[in-house]
């Protein structure tokens, strides 16, 4: 347990760093292209002593180290984000908390649909090692992945709202509405294919494995040897690698989905800060994404040592596992 808790530990104290790296790289990039959010929600209006005036009070014009300092002393020290260019009465975790909590349910549904379907499939594909199933399933969820979701959104809408006329176009209207179908395919039918291909080979790997000959050996019939032994072993590395890595995907078939239905997520609002040049929204999202993105990959590594007990995270002398 002492592993364990300096493991944890040690990747809690390095994540100060890794937001440190993160928010300067960001603040630097959105700072980077022309124009600011001063001149973008000018419009027409041109006048560059009102300009100046604008950028002197929120201090983009002073040179980048220094904006980044004085950001980054604010959010340290007083927890001040700093303000929306695009709404000026309202802070920005009042503005991006409810957009985040829409995504997320968004994101826990194309997470249970890729699993759900990716396992299984992936599963039965390895015991089918050999036969014609095997390549032609990984197959069929390697067209729906090779599929970008710029493309298969207008294809669902067109099949299942225009033609079947079965769910909505787009919108959000609750958790458990029908207008959480078409976002939940387009986000979740891409994953299934790697979930499917990691879960298979972790599979054969398995069924090679000692305890899986002494269960046969036991007289276990095969449906027992595959769910009670295979499947247990194979699901836990397959959790842990797709889980951590899955969650930049999302966001990024989020901001494309969301922008087309008209979800109001925080996918479609990352869009919208961008083109508008709101530095400041772009930059709290960043960190929070970041932040959830590392707790994430730590909190899969401890699950993982909760379903698998021959997993143990061991201190090597150099602060590794």
């Amino acid at each position: 347990m002492q592993g364990l808790a300096g493991y944890v530990v040690r990747r809690l104290l390095f994540l100060p760093l890794v937001l440190l790296v993160v928010s300067f790289a960001a603040f630097y990039i959105t700072r980077w292209g022309p124009g600011d959010p001063i001149s973008v929600y000018s419009g027409q209006y041109r006048d560059p002593e009102a300009f100046a005036r604008v950028r002197h009070r929120y201090g983009l014009d002073q040179p980048i180290i220094e904006q980044y300092g004085i950001w980054l002393k604010n959010i340290t020290l007083h927890g001040d984000f700093g303000v929306s260019f695009q709404y000026r009465d309202r802070t920005i975790p009042e503005i991006i908390g409810p957009k985040i909590w829409v995504s997320a349910r968004l994101g826990v549904y194309a997470f249970i649909l890729t699993f759900l379907i990716g396992i299984p499939v992936g599963i039965f594909a390895a015991v089918k090692q050999g036969t014609w199933l095997d390549p032609f399933l990984i197959s069929v969820f390697l067209f729906f992945q090779s599929i970008p979701v710029l493309v298969s959104v207008p294809v669902l809408v067109l099949l299942l709202t225009v033609k079947l006329q079965l769910l909505p176009p787009g919108g959000f209207d609750g958790l458990f509405s029908l207008s959480m179908v078409i976002p939940t395919l387009a986000l979740g039918l891409p994953g299934i294919a790697g979930v499917a291909r990691l879960a298979r080979a972790m599979t054969l790997g398995a069924l090679h494995e000692d305890f899986v000959r002494t269960a046969r050996a036991k007289g276990l019939d095969e449906y027992t040897v595959i769910t009670r032994h295979v499947a247990r072993n194979a699901v836990a590395p397959v959790m842990t690698t797709v889980i951590g890595l899955s969650l930049v995907g999302l966001i990024e078939g989020a901001l494309i989905t969301e922008t087309l239905l008209g979800i109001p997520g925080i996918g479609a609002f990352i869009y919208q800060s961008v083109t508008a040049r709101d530095y400041n929204v772009i930059l709290t999202v960043v960190l929070l994404l970041a932040f959830a993105f590392v707790l994430a990959n730590l909190a899969v590594d401890l699950v993982l040592v909760a379903i698998d007990p021959r997993v143990r995270l061991v201190d090597d002398g150099r602060g590794g596992r």
